[in-house]
């Protein structure tokens, strides 16, 4: 049996411990914002945070996740409904177009402004490996410069 925490909530699997992380995540815990994409670590449309990090669920095992803080887009916003100012910035800005790769970009993004806060389009374009078929990158990085500015302007 594999414990771990998903979005501030203690769980449990007992199952291959080779399976992905995506599928426990989708099939187990009905938590479908996490996209399949590619299965192999490369579009990031499976994007979470693991212990604080953006990470790809296509490619972790359940055996790398045992005793893991879990953070899905699901469990972004704070617990009384508040976005998260990346989320707000992505609707400000009007980011997705088909939305499907939007969940993770929106957590590699978070991910990135923990890292970098104040980062340049150079940054962005370097750090964010996420795919967006749509092609909505010039939106994508406006939404980040806008992010950046509104957590600033919460501290």
């Amino acid at each position: 049996m594999i414990e771990f925490h998903v979005n501030n909530k203690a769980v449990t699997f007992e199952g291959d411990e080779d399976t992905p992380l995506l599928w426990v995540l989708r099939d187990h815990l009905k938590l479908t914002g996490t996209k399949f994409g590619c299965g192999i670590g490369s579009c990031g449309a499976c994007t979470v945070h693991i212990d604080g990090r953006a990470r790809k669920t296509c490619t972790a095992k359940m055996s790398s996740v045992a005793g893991k803080k879990i953070r899905t887009i699901e469990g972004l916003a704070s617990r009384d409904g508040q976005l998260h100012p990346v989320q707000q910035a992505w609707i400000e800005e009007d980011v997705p177009q088909c939305g499907y790769c939007q969940g993770g970009q929106i957590m590699a993004a978070v991910d990135l402004l923990k890292q970098i806060p104040n980062p340049s389009d150079t940054d962005i374009s370097r750090e964010m490996r996420n795919i967006c078929r749509c092609g909505t990158y010039p939106r994508i990085r406006k939404a980040i410069h806008r992010a950046s500015a509104l957590i600033s302007e919460e501290k």
